[in-house]
């Protein structure tokens, strides 16, 4: 976090102030001067701890221990001082004694507690004065820090990319990590690059998410391999748009409230970007209906200035499943991954899913797609514009016939029979072949079996009857049954083809 050149009310910083005197007695080290003192009080009760709170400085000019005989007064004395967390003791000489009793600094020395004596000279007042003036002249320059920062923060976010600027100059005054998450959780702007280890990002990320999945606003703190981040999810309840991460080591109130302005602001232009991102997704839609319908020059002409390009031809069509279309991180990606292929990739809802047109070298962002947001995508044949609707047809059927993931109609197509391989057609068929059937049953014929014989030697009697194990005019004479029971025509290719689709049919 960005750092001031005033004195922070630690107890080095009294102890530099030569107007108070002080003199340290026994151990000083580092540590100690480094600690922060919260304030200043003055007691000379034996036990001062229910009026003392944690990170004080206590003075006593040690009345305390005038009838006091046993060094164990002392260290009992200390020893309440330490459990209530007072930061250093304070001896006052030369007010009722002449110097810092000696038990009294071997209690303090054992027990670790700052020791320092002040003069007969330097008032109490004056060293809770000097403190209290560090305290204010910190609070200042910490005002004064965020009234800057708030300033600097505005001026990035006038920038082109508002948002990531902003981002970057948050990172810049905290002196720390930024990061920035979607709605799925992926990070998708950090400042600086790479400026966690890889494993703590991943594993931040799955914490991002699933906080972000409970749907609820929330402000949480955490520790990734001894890394501190402090996390603030953006958007409303239930309507979250991501969260920003900081890692710093502190947070003061100070830095607390430029961070908030910043959620805030992202989270004000996450909400402008949605409302741009349906005015897309709207116009894609109405550009994808165009385009299938035949309008592609105007299709083109739209989309290259809007996006900057259009998929030269031959294209690959491929259309997600229904869910995918009601996927605001699937639309982001696409958005994103659109912006990044300069032109080569359009993609739009329509009523079953979302269409997409590629190059077929550009064919791994629906593998992409698939495997990050597990949707099912059917894939064409690669085809001219003009054919986009058919194309489309085809892609539907490889999605439909796929078992997951993206699925090509060159493999997904099967013969074309497959076509009629479902419950509507078998019951077509029954319903044509239920006369011979009927009839076969009732009076002991061989009509169905005939006809299939018949038909799978193409209309050859010759055929048929080797097959059946009957002679020829046998097959001819239950021929004509066949035809009088169906009253159709066996001549007739139509009717030939309609009954063999019929058998193929049959289970």
């Amino acid at each position: 976090m960005t750092t001031t050149t005033v004195d922070t009310p630690t107890l080095g910083s009294l102890y530099s102030r030569a107007d108070l005197r002080l003199r340290v007695v026994g151990d000083d080290d580092a540590e100690s001067r480094a600690a922060r003192v919260r304030g200043v009080h003055s007691s000379d009760l034996l036990d001062p701890t229910p009026f003392l709170s944690e990170g004080l400085v206590l003075l006593t000019t040690g009345t305390q221990f005038l009838d006091s005989t046993d060094d164990e007064d002392y260290d009992a004395y200390v020893t309440r001082l330490r459990t209530r967390g007072v930061t250093a003791l304070g001896f006052g000489t030369e007010v009722v004694r002449d110097g810092v009793p000696g038990p009294l600094a071997a209690a303090c020395r054992t027990q670790r507690l700052p020791l320092f004596e002040v003069p007969y000279r330097t008032p109490f007042i004056a060293v809770a004065r000097a403190n209290a003036e560090s305290i204010a002249a910190e609070e200042y320059a910490r005002r004064s820090w965020a009234l800057a920062a708030q300033r600097s923060l505005s001026l990035a976010a006038l920038r082109v990319d508002g948002l990531g600027a902003t981002l970057d100059e948050l990172s810049r005054q905290l002196q720390g990590w930024v990061g920035m998450f979607d709605a799925a959780g992926t990070l998708t702007h950090q400042h600086p690059a790479a400026g966690i280890p890889a494993d703590a990002a991943s594993q931040l990320g799955a914490e991002v998410a699933a906080i972000l999945r409970r749907g609820a606003r929330a402000g949480s703190a955490l520790r990734i391999d001894d890394i501190p981040f402090h996390l603030q999810t953006l958007g409303r309840g239930g309507h979250l748009r991501g969260a920003i991460a900081v890692s710093v080591t502190e947070l003061d109130q100070e830095a607390r409230g430029v961070v908030t302005t910043v959620v805030a602001m992202a989270g004000l232009a996450l909400e402008q970007r949605q409302s741009l991102s349906h005015a897309r997704s709207a116009l894609r839609a109405g550009l994808a209906t165009a385009l299938l319908s035949g309008e592609i020059a105007l299709t083109r002409r739209v989309a290259r200035t809007v996006w900057g390009g259009f998929p030269a031809a031959p294209v690959l069509v491929a259309v997600t499943d229904p869910a995918a279309a009601r996927r605001e991180d699937v639309a982001e990606w696409l958005e994103a991954t659109a912006m990044d292929a300069d032109g080569a990739l359009f993609f739009g809802r329509v009523e079953d899913g979302i269409v997409l047109a590629l190059p077929p070298e550009r064919r791994e962002i629906l593998d992409t797609l698939a495997a990050r947001f597990r949707v099912t995508v059917g894939v064409s044949s690669p085809v001219r514009l003009e054919a986009m609707a058919d194309a489309l047809v085809q892609a539907r059927l490889a999605r439909e016939r796929g078992q997951g993931g993206v699925s090509d109609f060159a493999t997904a197509r099967g013969g074309i029979l497959s076509v009629f391989d479902d419950a509507q057609a078998r019951a077509i068929a029954a319903a044509e072949l239920d006369p011979l059937l009927t009839h076969d049953r009732e009076q002991g014929t061989a009509l169905v079996p005939t006809l299939r014989a018949w038909l799978d030697a193409d209309a050859g009697h010759e055929a048929a009857a080797r097959a059946l194990g009957v002679h020829r005019h046998t097959v001819r004479a239950r021929l004509a049954l066949a035809e009088r029971v169906l009253g159709r025509d066996l001549g007739s290719f139509a009717t030939r083809a309609q009954l063999w689709l019929a058998l193929q049919s049959r289970p």
